[in-house]
């Protein structure tokens, strides 16, 4: 089994400006943080997002390296709509394509088996086709019983270049466990894009997945992923369960900068302008000290 275990600043470096990155987790729940932090640092700019959106597409519009967003919804959870994000959207900083989860699911549906769009019902009806003007209507080349060919929305692929995932434990050869409650999106995420990289709280033996997790927990095969980060607390500030809840605490500060540019440039410096994801634990951790 070949080793794929890299480093944030390698999974940054192929990353180019103007990319389609898809990003897993949800909401502020089990985000890849470390390796967004890490593309905050390298300045990578104009990327395009494809996510069920959390703070990641909030710190990438605060940052300026954020060109579009693809989306379901934008959350912190806690915090119902994401105020970065909200200020990128009210002042029409960012291009935005905002779809229903189902619409959203057979993006990454369509791109991970490989074809140009999947037909379905849902938008149908709703403001989904005139928000997204570019989504097309195609009929069924197949009578139903009536002898009538329905019309469907074509919901195209998600073309992403590159994925981003968090899972609890990894081996050094790709393969990916999930113990909280949901994997969400992560392992279609994984199969849709061009290449994937996936961080995780800690690196394990092969063998010793199902000490912690039975065999449904393994869901992410190595086939799909290209190269493995082990970042301790590598998804804070959002949860990462059973390791960690979310660090309401801190969302809490990093959502008042939405309010107010100098705390944004004080919580900028302090958090985003550092060298390594191991230097912004340090720094949350001194922040906890300091109370």
């Amino acid at each position: 089994m070949v080793d794929k275990v890299i480093t944030e600043e390698e999974v940054v470096a192929e990353i180019e400006d103007g990319m389609t990155i898809g990003v897993g987790g949800w909401g502020s729940r089990r985000k890849p943080m470390s390796l967004i932090m890490a593309i905050i640092r390298s300045g990578v700019k104009n990327l395009t997002i494809v996510s069920y959106g959390g703070p990641e597409i909030g710190l990438l519009s605060a940052t300026g390296q954020l060109k579009k967003a693809i989306y379901g919804f934008v959350s912190l959870d806690s915090i119902p709509l994401e105020p970065h994000f909200r200020i990128a959207r009210q002042t029409a900083e960012i291009e935005v394509e905002e779809f229903d989860e189902g619409a959203f699911y057979l993006g990454l549906m369509a791109a991970a088996h490989r074809v140009p769009f999947y037909p379905t019902r849902a938008g149908l009806g709703s403001d989904m086709l005139k928000m997204n003007p570019n989504l097309k209507l195609v009929q069924s080349p197949y009578p139903d019983t009536n002898g009538d060919y329905e019309e469907l929305v074509a919901i195209p692929a998600f073309d992403i270049d590159i994925s981003l995932i968090h899972m609890n434990r990894a081996d050094k050869g790709g393969n990916g466990q999930f113990l909280g409650p949901d994997l969400f999106f992560d392992d279609l995420f994984a199969m849709a894009a061009k290449k994937t990289y996936m961080s995780c709280e800690k690196i394990v033996l092969t063998e010793n997945f199902l000490d912690e997790g039975s065999v449904h927990t393994l869901r992410i095969p190595r086939i799909y992923v290209n190269g493995v980060v082990e970042a301790p607390r590598g998804a804070h500030f959002t949860e990462c369960p059973p390791d960690y809840g979310r660090d309401e605490e801190f969302q809490k500060l990093y959502a008042a900068t939405a309010k107010n540019p100098e705390l944004w440039e004080s919580f900028k410096s302090r958090y985003l302008k550092l060298s390594s994801h191991e230097e912004y634990l340090e720094m949350v951790d001194s922040r906890e000290e300091d109370k």
